[in-house]
């Protein structure tokens, strides 16, 4: 099974980590382990909804590039030794070059944007903006070379996250100024980085084993998030000491949790479970994060931002459902398999 199996739909957000790594949809349900199944679910939804409320604590005195490139290098760097321990081999050269590359698009302008915007952006905005990422899949997806025009469904659900998207990010004539717009143009960036990273991943070769894979693209994105944060001067006025002890606990949740556990989870329910199933993350996880933001945080949400960010999780549905009513078509007609087709 190749790296171009991966359903559009299951795609993760930017407040997490490459779970597009996978590169590998699954052909059905190997194990009924519904327990662990419900677990693991839980921990998808829960942790990686959570994961912009703890950027948001976390960049309140860590630096964001810096917070981002910590998170991800150290994170990767556990993953990856983990596995070299128990005999895995080391990358080749051209799979550290494609895992550096995924990582730059998805966690050095993916998380990166995202962890920079949210210094001024509320946490429950910056998910819902970034709910949008499997519209931009989808448009992206058709641009390429060899694309095919997405489904009546598909592009349905692209109109709508468009409309959703204008609704949510519109300019606040109370506040036309660059440290308004600017924030949201970088969420915007950010989502779009993070689909063309996901597209890159699966139509490339990468590392065998997901979980090396995505190590490989945190180590890869952690390294080049460290180097912006040098460029930009994050570390000229910055002091160890005065990170606050709240940040401290963000910044080690977003590793350990958002990095190791709920990456592992989802990387095993693409393995157990379907990729419909898998898919509901990408609307589920905006709603946590827009709850957790309101109780947490205390973070309002004007009623037209509102409705585009539901504008945005009707988008993902559209889109998902419309996906998985053309995999039924198809299982039940085969279309003759043509070279350029994807899944070959």
């Amino acid at each position: 099974m190749s790296n171009s199996q991966l359903v559009d739909s299951t795609l993760p957000l930017p407040g997490s980590l490459p779970a597009s790594a996978t590169g590998h949809a699954p052909a059905g349900p190997r194990s009924p382990l519904p327990v662990l199944q419900l677990l693991a679910f839980a921990a998808v939804y829960l942790i990686w909804g959570s994961t912009y409320l703890g950027i948001r604590v976390a960049v309140e005195s860590i630096p964001p590039f810096l917070l981002a490139g910590l998170r991800s290098f150290v994170a990767g760097a556990l993953l990856y030794g983990f596995f070299r321990a128990r005999g895995a081999r080391a990358g080749t050269a051209r799979e550290w070059l494609r895992a550096t590359l995924a990582g730059t698009a998805m966690l050095t302008a993916g998380n990166g944007l995202v962890t920079w915007a949210e210094q001024s952006v509320p946490s429950n905005l910056a998910a819902l903006a970034i709910a949008g990422v499997p519209a931009f899949v989808a448009v992206f997806d058709w641009l390429r070379p060899g694309g095919q025009r997405p489904v009546r469904g598909v592009m349905l659900g692209v109109l709508l996250g468009l409309a959703g998207m204008l609704l949510l990010l519109r300019p606040d004539p109370a506040a036309a100024g660059a440290a308004r717009w600017l924030p949201l143009a970088a969420l915007v960036v950010a989502a779009a980085s993070w689909a063309v990273g996901s597209l890159y991943v699966r139509y490339q070769q990468l590392y065998p084993n997901p979980l090396v894979s995505g190590a490989q693209q945190m180590l890869g994105g952690g390294a080049m998030l460290l180097i912006v944060s040098l460029l930009a001067g994050e570390l000229s006025g910055f002091e160890p000491s005065a990170v606050s002890g709240r940040s401290l606990l963000a910044w080690g949740y977003l590793t350990l949790f958002g990095s190791l556990l709920a990456f592992s989870a989802f990387n095993w329910l693409m393995g157990v479970s379907t990729p419909s199933r898998v898919s509901t993350t990408a609307y589920v996880n905006p709603v946590v994060a827009v709850v957790l933001g309101w109780l947490v945080l205390g973070e309002p949400l004007h009623p037209a931002a509102l409705a585009g960010g539901a504008l945005i999780v009707c988008a993902v549905l559209a889109m998902t459902l419309a996906r998985q009513k053309l995999s039924g078509a198809r299982a039940i007609n085969p279309a003759p398999r043509l070279e350029s087709d994807p899944q070959s």
